[in-house]
């Protein structure tokens, strides 16, 4: 059984798809510069998902969009085009950008062990669809014009404040001041956006007459509609998707079809970096490229991550991630010796962790357990099947020349001949292998 907290009715409920194939969209990446850790965090949550469903058997389509197109840098449709920045910053056209840091997006994705998903989805390949999602949106009475765009009448939709729980006429009251002369209600979000006199937006569309381009909240409910051609069963992103962008998702998509955009929705918190938010202005936007440089690797910051749960709030140092460099090596040594000797394992050990992370992916009691459990090798290869953490590849076996120099020690040992013993433990040190003395005898182990 596989339970999930449901953002849309705020509690645990069992997951069942609604057909064979389970319908799953995950919302990505703006792609302006290269991602930091904290945003790399959410697919690793999602990718924990998908392992879990396919070491149950599900059949999956996923779609991961890449905003490839230029949109404003708040959600009240204000602000600097997050991709123009990129281009004035690089000296490169918006296009340019977009491609350049969609490859680092999914070199980074890669090199974490993420499954990719069925479809990745670039914004600008649905710019056509984003309009007749607009027109079907007016055709239906939810939208109106104004000079610099067309809005959605959030008054239309009656159940636009049921998802976030939002304080709709809190916010109309705390909009009284700047609230502008021609949107009809402080929640009403553009659709699309005219580009004004003078305004710098290299990538524009003709719509109605006039150039513009698709509100940055509308690009996900256009790919759900037409890569799925109906409601999907998972909907993924962080918590601060909820009060707006997700809300709108939401609300454009029962304009333009009448229907629920997805029965279940998933929300990872935020990573805070010493107790503080990733910021620039702070020194503490860190990339994996930075923590290569500090010695860690991917995996040892996906180890990390899944050591906690996506709905709580963590604190990264760097102190915390040598500890979960060490728990992975610690892991790959008890591979490493699962292979030398026969491990007394629980054959239901596989079902009872598959239980604990079916109840909203809890990672962090499932490693806490593999902590404290004797394991087989086969074991070993499921719970690499189902985290992807590189266990088993970054595990090899020693080459026979090794294994002769560890058999030569325990020989050398035997015979009290210390001194060759100690000028073999050198050689394997700079191995990178060191050996464990047991009453089953000596066993190699990993010391990176």
């Amino acid at each position: 059984m596989l339970k999930l907290y449901n953002t849309a009715s705020h509690k645990l409920e069992e997951f069942k798809p609604a057909s064979e194939i389970v319908k799953i969209y995950t919302c990505g990446p703006t792609v302006y510069s290269y991602a930091h850790i904290g945003n790399l965090t959410a697919y690793i949550y999602w990718d924990l998902l998908i392992r879990l469903l396919r070491v149950n058997n599900y059949k999956i389509r996923r779609v991961l969009n890449l905003t490839d197109v230029g949109h404003l840098v708040s959600d009240g449709d204000e602000g600097e085009d997050k991709l123009e920045k990129g281009a004035a910053r690089e000296g490169k056209t918006v296009y340019e950008v977009a491609d350049f840091y969609i490859d680092a997006f999914m070199n980074d994705y890669r090199a974490l062990e993420l499954v990719e998903p069925e479809v990745l989805a670039r914004a600008t390949d649905y710019i056509d669809a984003d309009i007749d999602a607009v027109d079907k949106m007016t055709e239906n009475g939810f939208t109106y014009e104004t000079t610099d765009g067309v809005y959605f009448d959030t008054s239309k939709f009656a159940d636009y404040a049921k998802f976030a729980k939002l304080d709709l006429a809190g916010l109309q009251a705390g909009a009284r001041v700047e609230f502008s002369g021609e949107k009809r209600n402080a929640s009403d979000f553009a659709v699309w956006k005219f580009i004004q006199p003078g305004e710098k937006h290299a990538m524009r569309w003709d719509y109605l007459g006039r150039p513009g381009y698709p509100g940055w909240h509308l690009e996900c409910s256009t790919i759900i509609d037409k890569e799925f051609g109906g409601p999907i069963d998972i909907h993924t992103g962080g918590v601060d998707h909820i009060p707006v962008h997700h809300t709108n998702e939401i609300a454009q998509y029962f304009a333009m079809t009448g229907r629920e955009l997805s029965r279940f929705w998933l929300h990872c918190n935020f990573i805070m970096i010493n107790n503080e938010k990733i910021s620039k202005s702070l020194g503490n936007v860190y990339t994996l490229a930075d923590l290569r440089e500090r010695g860690f690797s991917p995996m040892d910051y996906k180890m990390w991550v899944l050591s906690g749960h996506y709905q709580g709030t963590r604190n990264f140092t760097f102190e915390s991630l040598e500890a979960a460099k060490t728990r992975r090596l610690n892991w790959r040594n008890r591979i490493a010796e699962s292979r030398q000797i026969e491990i007394d394992a629980d054959s239901g050990f596989i079902q009872h962790l598959l239980e604990i992370i079916g109840n909203n992916l809890n990672s962090a009691e499932a490693f806490a357990v593999i902590d404290n459990t004797e394991l087989s090798f086969e074991q070993w290869k499921k719970i690499d099947e189902l985290f992807g953490l590189k266990l088993i590849a970054d595990s090899p076996l020693i080459s026979e020349k090794t294994q002769a120099l560890v058999s030569a020690r325990e020989e050398a040992r035997k015979a009290r001949d210390f001194t060759r013993a100690d000028e073999i433990r050198d050689t394997l040190t700079a191995e990178g292998i060191t050996v464990k003395d047991t009453s089953r005898g000596p066993i190699w182990q990993y010391l990176a």
